[in-house]
């Protein structure tokens, strides 16, 4: 959209905040890039420059604005929608792949060579992925110097920097501040910050409804490792360097989100996983505008504008859970998946609630013992089967895997449906044309709005809802009365 001039010169007019995310204008006279609802007065469209990502405008030498806080806008849809290189590349490094593993890492875990993907991030974001890693690694500064007390020296490493020298210059280029005065400049007027947790605000594109995502969260809560308490979803979080606990709030205008975690270095991982988890990088206005154009989906879209899918942040969690929830009900599901928390799940201390365990991991898993599971044959057997293949990495439902190919993987497993398959599709890959048309609630509210109810017609009539069938599948869903369609009683 970048390349665009004149569409982008209209967004930074009207400050039109849907393309927050989806470019950086900047102001050669200046020197400073901002976000398109920056409100400040435009610039002349002579003195302007637009770019793909915040990491491409630093690249050319322009520092964010401290007004608008470019760096703090909704990410881009593009790397939730899309299933190629460049997307998934950039969930990756979102996820802090390159901090940890590389680039070289980044390029293995992809099929690529490392030139290959310097290569096509260049081309399409105008940065290299060491570059797209720093802006994220700036960022990840500056909320760790906004949000807590922590001595500068503890911040920069935390954050990814390997030297105090590094986070120093990284921050006075980018944000025209040393760190100290930035710590100063928002200090004033806050209020005191608890130690040891992290408030931070997870922004998002309007509208957003939480009912159906914050609903569906706290129906399906696994006791011990997600709980609703106060007006909050509270979960646990595995994550690369520790664990946390993730406490995200629903908003007007954005999620609030407090964090504890046992290694700071984990921040900028755990704000991707929570922003993923509530599909907050989404574009509802696209989204609900192709649907509208379904006579059907029109009044149900414009009752309750900007579902969104409400997700996982932790893919092999979801497959397990999504086995469990085979063919019972949410109540049942939720008691299998309680035992093997108590069983194989790792302990944790919880001071603000009633967490108790890290969901275990596949690892874990595969030392269970069959005959304990209170399930029918054959889904013990699916089960131990999904964890076994999860454990030996045979199945890829990471961040940046590919998802057809996951889907093949999945259905080669015994007892693995077209239903598991697209659930877990839509839930834990993150595939937003994902499509569940067998399930039993689609079914019914197929029915109840003169939908096809075959699986086949109603795939036919779907096809217009492309690339979006999973948002359509969430408006079908509000259509029953079930816990998951709305927020918990106060």
């Amino acid at each position: 959209m970048h390349d665009d001039v004149e569409r982008c010169m209209r967004a930074v007019q009207s400050k039109d905040a849907r393309f927050d995310g989806w470019f950086f204008g900047a102001v050669i006279t200046t020197g400073i890039y901002c976000r398109p609802s920056c409100p400040v007065v435009p610039p002349k469209i002579k003195n302007m420059r637009f770019y793909p990502s915040a990491a491409a405008a630093q690249l050319a030498g322009f520092r964010a604005c401290k007004r608008c806080r470019p760096d703090a806008s909704p990410g881009s849809p593009q790397w939730n929608e899309r299933a190629d290189v460049v997307a998934r590349a950039m969930r990756m490094i979102a996820d802090g792949v390159v901090d940890r593993d590389g680039v070289p890492g980044l390029a293995a875990q992809l099929g690529y060579s490392t030139r290959q993907i310097e290569r096509q991030l260049l081309a399409e974001l105008g940065a290299g992925p060491l570059a797209l890693a720093r802006a994220q690694r700036a960022q990840t500064a500056r909320l760790l110097i906004e949000t807590s007390t922590l001595p500068m020296s503890d911040v920069a490493f935390a954050a990814g920097f390997t030297s105090i020298r590094t986070f120093n210059d990284t921050v006075r280029e980018v944000f025209a501040l040393t760190p100290t005065q930035l710590r100063d400049r928002v200090a004033r007027g806050r209020p005191a910050i608890t130690p040891g947790m992290l408030s931070l605000r997870l922004p998002f594109r309007a509208p957003l409804c939480p009912g159906n995502l914050f609903g569906h969260l706290a129906a399906t809560a696994v006791p011990g490792v997600e709980e609703w308490r106060d007006g909050a979803y509270r979960r646990t979080l595995r994550l690369p360097y520790g664990h946390g606990i993730a406490t995200l709030r629903p908003l007007p205008d954005h999620v609030g989100c407090r964090l504890a975690l046992t290694d700071l270095r984990d921040l900028s991982t755990a704000i991707s996983r929570c922003r993923r988890l509530l599909d907050l990088d989404a574009d509802p206005v696209a989204v609900d505008d192709l649907l509208r154009g379904d006579p059907v989906l029109a009044p149900l879209i414009d009752k309750d504008p900007g579902r969104r899918v409400p997700r996982t942040v932790d893919a092999s969690e979801f497959a397990v859970r999504a086995v469990l929830g085979q063919q019972v009900s949410t109540a049942a599901a939720r008691t299998h998946a309680a035992r093997l928390v108590i069983a194989h799940g790792e302990p944790i201390a919880d001071a603000a609630g009633g967490l108790t365990h890290l969901f275990p991991g596949p690892a874990a898993l595969a030392s269970m013992d069959p005959a304990a599971l209170a399930l029918p044959r054959a889904r013990r057997t699916t089960l131990t089967t999904l964890v076994a293949a999860l454990a030996a990495d045979e199945i890829d439902l990471s961040v940046g895997g590919d998802w057809h190919r996951a889907r093949a993987q999945l259905s080669a497993l015994p007892g693995v449906g077209p239903w598991t398959v697209e659930t877990i599709a839509m839930r834990a890959l993150g595939d937003p044309d994902a499509f569940i048309p067998t399930d039993l609630g689609i079914r019914f509210a197929a029915r109840k709005l003169g939908l096809p109810t075959t699986p086949a017609a109603l795939i036919r009539h779907a096809v217009a809802w492309r690339p979006w069938r999973a948002y359509a599948v969430q408006h079908l869903w509000a259509t029953g009365d079930h816990p998951v369609n709305r927020l918990p009683a106060a």
